[in-house]
C-alpha cells in the first residue's frame, strides 16, 4: 500500500447490544477522522446483507466500532477472518479471552499484574445450592466493599458497588440482568484510571494513562458519556514512578491477553502506587467523551492520523 493512498474502509456500528448508541457515536467519529485525511468511508450495521456485501465489494479493511458482543466477544472476528477480510483489532481469540472478565484476570495474574480477589459465579448456581447459601458463603469470605459486575460486556452496564451485606443481593440481580454469569470482586480503594495502548507492529505503547473522577459516586454508564458528569486528568496525577509501573500494568495485560492494535486497561492505583488490574476492553469507546481519544491527544498524535495508521497494521497484519 502506497503511502497516503485513499482506502475503502468499512466501518461497523450500531449492532443490538445494550451498547448500540455508544457503538453509533464511536462510529460516527472514526469515520469523521479517516474522511478527514481522504479515506472513502462506508458506515454500516450489522444485518442479514452484510457478509455478502463484504464479499462483493471486498474493501481494503473493515473497523468493527461495535461495542457489547456484538463487536467485541469474537464471534464477528471470527467470520470476518474466514471472509479473508482485513480488520482493526484484536484477533477472534484474543477478543474472546478479553471479553471474558474471570479469565482475562487469570491470564493477566499469571503475567504478573495484581489483580483484585474474585469470584465468579454463574446464575445456575443459586438455583442449585440456594441464594441464601451461596451469598452467606460469599460474604464470609469477603469483607464488604465489594464490586458486582457482569462477567462480559462494558460501559459499566449492570456495574454495583456493593457498600453494607444487604446490598449484595440486588446486585447479583442487576449483574445477571446483563450476563448469565456474574464476577464478585473486593474492591480496592485508589484512583481509578484507564491507559489506552496503541500497537501497530512495533509492540504497545501505552498513552498517557487518564485518571478518572466522577462528579457524584462510581464512575457509572451516565457518567462516561454525558459530557460534565466526570472529570478527567491526562496525565493521570501520579507520581512519575507510578505512572510508569500503570503503564507497564498496561502493556503487560495487552500482551498476554494477546490483543492487537489498540486496547484500553482499566486500573485502580492503592495508596501503595500498586496498579491493580480490573479488566481490558478490545475496543474502547470513541466518542466525544470517551477516554481513549484524550490520551491520544495528550500524546500529542492527531485522532485521524492514529485511526488510519491502524487501518494500515490492519491490512498489513492480514
Amino acid at each position: 500500500m502506497a503511502e497516503n493512498e485513499a482506502l475503502d474502509i468499512v466501518v461497523l456500528a450500531g449492532g443490538i447490544s445494550h451498547e448500540r448508541d455508544v457503538s453509533l457515536r464511536t462510529g460516527r467519529r472514526v469515520a469523521d477522522g479517516l474522511q478527514s485525511l481522504g479515506h472513502r468511508v462506508t458506515v454500516l450495521e450489522p444485518d442479514g446483507a452484510l457478509l455478502g456485501y463484504l464479499r462483493e465489494s471486498r474493501p481494503d479493511v473493515v473497523w468493527p466500532a461495535l461495542h457489547g458482543s456484538s463487536g467485541e466477544d469474537g464471534a464477528l472476528r471470527a467470520l470476518l477472518e474466514l471472509a479473508g477480510v482485513p480488520f482493526v483489532g484484536s484477533t477472534t481469540d484474543a477478543a474472546r479471552l478479553a471479553w471474558s472478565k474471570p479469565a482475562a484476570k487469570t491470564v493477566v495474574a499469571r503475567a504478573g499484574v495484581s489483580t483484585p480477589a474474585s469470584v465468579t459465579l454463574p446464575k445456575e448456581t443459586f438455583r442449585e445450592l440456594g441464594a441464601n447459601s451461596v451469598l452467606d458463603t460469599v460474604l464470609a469470605a469477603f469483607e464488604v466493599p465489594l464490586v458486582v459486575k457482569p462477567a462480559h460486556g462494558g460501559s459499566a452496564q449492570g456495574v454495583t458497588i456493593v457498600t453494607v451485606a444487604g446490598e449484595l443481593p440486588r446486585a447479583m440481580v442487576d449483574a445477571y440482568t446483563y450476563a448469565d454469569v456474574a464476577l464478585i470482586e473486593r474492591k480496592v480503594e485508589g484512583v481509578e484510571v484507564s491507559v489506552a495502548v496503541l500497537d501497530t507492529g512495533d509492540g504497545p505503547v501505552a498513552l498517557p494513562p487518564v485518571e478518572i473522577e466522577p462528579l457524584e459516586g462510581a464512575y457509572t454508564f451516565d457518567a462516561r458519556y454525558n459530557a460534565g458528569e466526570t472529570r478527567f486528568y491526562v496525565p493521570a496525577r501520579l507520581e512519575p514512578e507510578v505512572l510508569h509501573a500503570v503503564c507497564a500494568a498496561a502493556t503487560a495485560a495487552h500482551s498476554a491477553l494477546g490483543l492487537r492494535h489498540l486496547s484500553r486497561v482499566d486500573l485502580i492505583v492503592d495508596a501503595d502506587g500498586v496498579p491493580w488490574f480490573l479488566e481490558a476492553n478490545v475496543l474502547p469507546g470513541l466518542t466525544e467523551t470517551s477516554i481513549m481519544p484524550q490520551a491520544i491527544a495528550a500524546s500529542g498524535r492527531d485522532l485521524g492520523d492514529v485511526y488510519a495508521t491502524l487501518a494500515a497494521a490492519a491490512i498489513a497484519d492480514a
